[in-house]
């Protein structure tokens, strides 16, 4: 058997469709799956090790869209599964060539214009979190399963080995002030006052993450952490992963990062604004939400329409009661 999975984008969203891949290899131990991405997020698709290619998509443009078509159909693909939902992945995932092409039903579709592209579509009853619907897809190639698991690579990582010199023994806090929605990011200077609860009241090491035009934004929370924060090392995608796996804790909003840590499971308290936890969120249940979209007047938009945003209500006291309840009084170390 020849698997297509169609998952373009965002990161996040990439790394909820890995468990479904990962039921799709136990189920069919022997088959060959392949894998269609944007171009910038194949580097963490790369580290998920039941997909057998990683292909990507270029640009947004005609002339990527028919070179990845050609290279999808010698394939011949048996099946192609758009875990998207949108119009572009479903002509994807039919343009392939695939024999069969399974999606979401026009219920659960982000764009109802897709359905016409499957030839079987998931029809069961609604779940609330998109990992557990992506799983629900795979019932059309007679897969039941609830399992969550990410079989995500191992790399050596001198940032992970820098970041532990530089920690020096006490437990690495990580936390990720940016998202790519403005009304995702929490303001920076309580980052800062957060930073400086996990030095001086749990003994931890805060380093904060950056990703691109995004490490002004890390000094501005180290400024405000009085110095008990440092910026962290630029990282790669794999090196984010193995710094997730050495962390004790992460602290960030609705982004990638977020959910990779979660997919290593790191410890998480996380800020939820106009995105649904109940969703989107941290899947295991010991980890700790702080989340204003019941409050929220923007759901799923990249920008609030209020003046001031639903974030800006979250208080400090509230996310370090969230990292008191995650870590447990047992932990503290005054």
């Amino acid at each position: 058997m020849n698997f297509l999975i169609v998952r373009l984008g965002a990161l996040g969203d990439i790394v909820h469709t890995v468990p479904a891949a990962a039921a799709l290899r136990r189920a069919y131990p022997d088959a060959r799956i392949d894998w269609v991405v944007d171009a910038r997020h194949a580097p963490f698709a790369r580290l998920v090790t039941v997909v057998d290619r990683i292909i990507t998509l270029e640009r947004p443009t005609v002339a990527a869209w028919v070179q990845l078509v050609q290279t999808l159909r010698p394939a011949r693909y048996d099946v192609a599964l758009d875990f998207q939902g949108l119009m572009k992945s479903a002509v994807i995932a039919r343009a392939s060539g695939a024999r069969r092409v399974g999606g979401f039903s026009i219920w659960h579709l982000r764009e109802k214009g897709a359905r016409p592209f499957y030839s079987e579509v998931d029809d069961g009853e609604y779940v609330p979190h998109v990992i557990q619907k992506n799983l629900r897809l795979l019932s059309v190639v007679g897969i039941s399963t609830a399992a969550i698991e990410f079989p995500l690579a191992h790399s050596p990582s001198p940032v992970v080995d820098q970041v532990r010199r530089e920690a020096a023994g006490r437990p690495i806090a990580l936390i990720n002030p940016g998202a790519a929605w403005p009304n995702k990011r929490w303001p920076a200077s309580r980052f800062g006052e957060v930073a400086a609860f996990l030095k001086e009241v749990r003994g931890f090491e805060p380093f904060v993450l950056w990703g691109p035009q995004e490490q002004t934004l890390a000094q501005d929370v180290v400024d405000s952490s009085g110095g008990a924060a440092r910026v962290a090392p630029a990282t790669s995608m794999s090196d984010l992963l193995e710094l997730s796996r050495a962390a004790a804790l992460m602290v960030s909003g609705d982004t990638g990062p977020l959910h990779i840590a979660a997919a290593a499971g790191t410890p998480i308290v996380a800020i939820f604004g106009p995105t649904d936890p109940d969703r989107n969120g941290p899947w295991s249940k010991e980890d700790v939400v702080v989340s204003r979209f019941g409050a929220c007047d923007c759901h799923y938009q990249r920008q609030c329409r209020r003046t001031a945003w639903c974030l800006n209500d979250v208080t400090v006291a509230e996310v370090t009661a969230g990292i008191q309840q995650r870590l447990g009084p047992a932990h503290l170390t005054c």
